[in-house]
């Protein structure tokens, strides 16, 4: 279950009223809402990717940018092996994102789905201990796991982005990411 704002939030110590700074316990982002809210954010990603027209999954906007290829693949594969791995406590062994991972939508598409899964399985096999312990990056960084796991969501964010303004420069119209487009909210904010 996801936790009000309220939650994260307590008074500081300076004596004002209505002062606020967030809490630093790993309940700010529990194991459990992190089980529900990660596939959330994936959906909201995965929903883009039938829009890819066949032809266009290797395109780029620019000489050396990735392609929606190269961007889907990496997401796949930096959840599984990366991301997935070090809160196992192991090291990463994150493949990279070229075409002999999977070629055409269709692959792109199922080793996408195949490798979040997995990760899914691994990420709920997490013990609390290791939830609130500490996972290692690439670069060596101790970091407390759920807060490795709150970069990838970040992560995620970032590239989905990509994947909009990518298809937008295709002409390719996109669903709202969270129902209403800006102007419908627009809209709604004037009655």
């Amino acid at each position: 279950m996801l936790r009000p704002l309220s939650v994260y939030l307590k008074p500081q110590a300076t004596g004002h009223s209505g002062a606020e700074s967030r809490v630093t316990s790993h309940e700010l982002i529990d194991h459990e809402s992190f089980l529900e809210y990660w596939p959330s954010v994936r959906k909201r990603t995965r929903r883009l990717l039938p829009l890819i027209p066949a032809d266009k999954v290797e395109w780029s906007p620019g000489e050396g940018r990735w392609t929606f290829g190269d961007t889907i693949r990496h997401l796949a594969g930096i959840e599984r092996w990366m991301y997935a791995e070090t809160m196992q406590g192991r090291p990463t062994r994150y493949p990279g994102h070229t075409r002999d991972l999977a070629d055409g939508l269709d692959a792109v598409i199922a080793y996408h789905d195949h490798n979040h899964e997995q990760s899914m399985a691994l990420f709920r096999a997490l013990t609390p201990q290791q939830w609130s312990g500490r996972s290692v990056t690439p670069a060596g960084t101790s970091i407390t796991t759920w807060k490795w796991a709150r970069a990838m969501i970040e992560h995620e964010a970032h590239h989905r982005g990509q994947i909009y303004m990518m298809l937008g420069l295709l002409g390719i119209t996109t669903p709202p990411i969270f129902g209403l487009s800006e102007p419908e909210v627009f809209a709604i904010s004037r009655q």
